[in-house]
């Protein structure tokens, strides 16, 4: 008799607050046997630590991936090949896998990558939405993104032409500077939109921090820094 295979969930947990898990995403959590995580390179698995505060873990395999932030493709390839392959073995016994992604699950989110992988596979996948980490920042700051007709842009900070994205009408978003966070600062200071940045840093952790004007700006924020620019 043929084994029923698993579903491989994205699931969406916010940026940092427990209190921004959705209802859908806490049912998917509690349904599926087994729930996976990405993991930083000092071992850290910050999406779990976000759900263990909204939904109990207790006796589900919980499976840490680590992946690379190598610039080299091929590095990264392997990395999710590796993810897929450890995610496999428990869809082919028929087990539910559940894969915490920060923010939502659509954007700029490492899932992405292994649900191509998985479904070439012939799995099933499923995505559950949640709340952006650049929704969470704008209502942290007590402002709109966008009203009317104005456009809104999610810029890379890390990557790409930055003054080019940020000559554009509306409101921008600058996500994922990382190391490139000084790049992206000099970029709003040519542009002359310096001043009117503001940056929301860790949003809904407890070291959440706000900046109002890139003068303000901590020279490394970390990666959980998202510089938003009205228009």
């Amino acid at each position: 008799m043929e084994v029923k295979r698993g579903v491989f969930y994205g699931v969406s947990v916010g940026p940092g607050d427990p209190e921004l898990l959705t209802l859908k995403a806490l049912r998917v959590l509690e349904a599926c046997s087994v729930i996976a995580a990405p993991q930083t390179g000092s071992g850290d698995t910050l999406a779990m630590d976000i759900v263990r505060q909204a939904v109990s873990l207790e006796g589900k395999p919980l499976l840490p991936l680590p992946f690379t932030m190598a610039q080299d493709p091929a590095l990264r390839q392997e990395a999710h090949q590796r993810a897929a392959w450890e995610i496999e073995n428990f869809l082919a016994a028929g087990r539910d896998v559940a894969m915490l992604n920060l923010g939502d699950v659509s954007i700029y989110a490492t899932y992405g990558y292994l649900q191509k992988l998985l479904k070439a596979r012939g799995y099933q996948t499923e995505m559950i939405p949640g709340v952006s980490s650049f929704c969470a920042a704008a209502a942290r700051l007590g402002v709109d993104l966008v009203q009317g007709d104005e456009p809104l842009h999610l810029i890379p900070g890390h990557s790409g032409p930055v003054e080019e994205a940020l000559a554009l009408p509306g409101t921008k978003v600058l996500m994922k500077s990382g190391r490139q966070f000084p790049k992206a600062v000099r970029a709003l200071e040519r542009a002359g939109l310096a001043e009117r940045a503001s940056l929301v840093r860790n949003c809904g952790l407890p070291d959440e921090a706000v900046f109002h004007g890139a003068s303000q700006f901590p020279e490394a924020p970390g990666y959980f820094a998202t510089i938003i620019v009205k228009g």
